[in-house]
């Protein structure tokens, strides 16, 4: 999970074992510290949780929970995570007993983390060698298209930044928020037209397009062609390739 977290989403996850006892640490790095919505960490601390109880099938209780925040909804957060919360902590962290985290999951299945934990491995290590904040907004934007076209705001809140501050990072790094939208559109597009199996109407839509004909001019303007032009084209190469 720290490294799907590192990722795919805004947050960092960081594991320290003590003893019988793991602290798993949650931080937002782009983001100011007044910034980050309270649902926001609770929320996440929540998904923490209940990805070990539905994991495993049984009702893991935390060690411990201590949030940075102002207390509000003690009585709450106490009775779903069934430990005690302390507010106005140093960082946001979640405890638990080793041996908790050291339960296997009900669906556990060697073989197939043998072929998928590679390939993370393999896209984390060249997310971490280009880890700026235009990749994090890319990832945003990747899986918010098929709902629209996102806006700076939707994607700003997503990283837990600002737009202004959003702005500002990405404009650093040499990059506008359109352009970053057009680029992801178009890796996206070609990801999806070399499946056959997806109609161009459903590539359209995936990549959050009202229509076949804009989805159409835009790709003329990425490939000189019309998607079917680079489908059949890349259809064939495979073929000569295979």
């Amino acid at each position: 999970m720290a490294r799907f977290k590192r990722l795919c989403t805004p947050e960092d996850v960081v594991l320290t074992e003590k003893g019988d006892r793991v602290d798993i640490v949650v931080r937002w790095p782009h983001a100011a510290p007044d910034s980050i919505p309270y649902s926001l960490v609770d929320a996440t601390m929540a998904s923490l949780v209940e990805l070990g109880r539905r994991g495993t099938s049984e009702r893991l209780i935390p060690v411990a929970l201590e949030l940075a925040r102002p207390e509000a909804s003690r009585s709450a957060l106490e009775r779903y995570f069934g430990c005690q919360v302390r507010f106005n902590a140093a960082e946001d962290r979640i405890s638990f007993r080793r041996d908790d985290l050291d339960k296997r999951f009900v669906t556990y299945n060697r073989d197939l983390l043998e072929v998928i934990a590679p390939e993370l491995d393999r896209r984390l290590e060249h997310h971490l060698m280009s880890g700026s904040v235009a990749e994090q907004a890319r990832w945003v934007l990747r899986r918010r298209l098929t709902a629209g076209r996102p806006d700076i705001r939707s994607v700003a809140a997503e990283l837990a930044m600002s737009e202004r501050s959003l702005q500002r990072r990405l404009t650093d790094e040499g990059v506008s928020f359109q352009a970053l939208v057009s680029d992801t559109r178009h890796q996206l597009a070609l990801e999806y037209l070399s499946d056959a199996s997806l109609s161009l109407i459903e590539v359209a839509y995936m990549l959050g397009y009202e229509d076949k004909n804009s989805f159409f001019r835009a790709f003329r303007q990425w490939e000189e062609q019309t998607p079917s032009e680079w489908r059949v084209a890349n259809l064939a190469n495979r073929s000569m390739n295979g």
